[in-house]
């Protein structure tokens, strides 16, 4: 519904400065139902393209769509926590293979079956979250695995985000269960290496997008 009445601006049906069709005669004319037409308004309202008069009707304020931008700001905003998540990853797997218990293990692996079984987005960046802050915990490092729980929610979020944008890649089950087996194989370098190659697909397909 966004796409079409996008559309509508892009070719140039309303102009900077009009009033559109009231709820009912789009519904009417997109085939749509009216909640899709006025969840499409807030959306592009909110965004900038159309301003809402209480009372008077909604009006256009930019025919340009601002959505191709304010993607490639998400994703370079995604980029920066990747690459904070990298520099994160590599010391906690470094550290983890030195100092891991058998516990610590066995929690690393329960985390990673929740991560392989996670399908809804916003489940997979929990699980995801939870695995690399296992990670963490297991260097045994108290202030490493601190700032991972305060960086925690916002790795969470930026995990689901990939999850939904077709365009970017997550390395798969491989990729981590590497990093787990180079922990239990008390393989520091081996571990930093595997840590790395987790995070480098997503970092690579960023910068290509950027």
């Amino acid at each position: 519904m966004i796409d079409q009445m996008q559309g509508q601006l892009t070719a140039g049906n309303w102009s900077v400065g009009d009033r559109i069709p009231g709820e009912y005669d789009l519904a009417a004319r997109l085939a749509v139902s009216r909640p899709a037409v006025r969840e499409a308004i807030r959306a592009l309202s909110h965004i900038g393209v159309l301003e809402v008069r209480r009372g008077d009707g909604t009006y256009v304020r930019s025919a340009v769509d601002p959505r191709p931008l304010l993607r490639r700001v998400e994703r370079s905003t995604l980029r920066d926590v990747f690459e904070l998540q990298q520099a994160y990853d590599v010391q906690a797997a470094r550290l983890a293979a030195r100092r891991r218990t058998q516990d610590d293990l066995l929690r690393l692996r329960a985390l990673l079956e929740d991560r392989d079984a996670a399908l809804d987005p916003a489940e997979f960046g929990t699980a995801d979250a939870a695995f690399h802050l296992g990670v963490a915990e297991a260097s045994h490092n108290a202030l490493l695995a601190e700032a991972f729980r305060y960086f925690q929610s916002r790795l969470r979020e930026s995990l689901s985000a990939v999850r939904l944008d077709r365009e970017l890649s997550d390395a798969g089950p491989e990729a981590h269960r590497a990093v787990v087996d180079a922990i239990a194989a008390r393989d520091p370098d081996a571990a930093g290496r595997a840590a790395e190659s987790v995070i480098v697909p997503t970092l690579d397909a960023l910068e290509a997008l950027l």
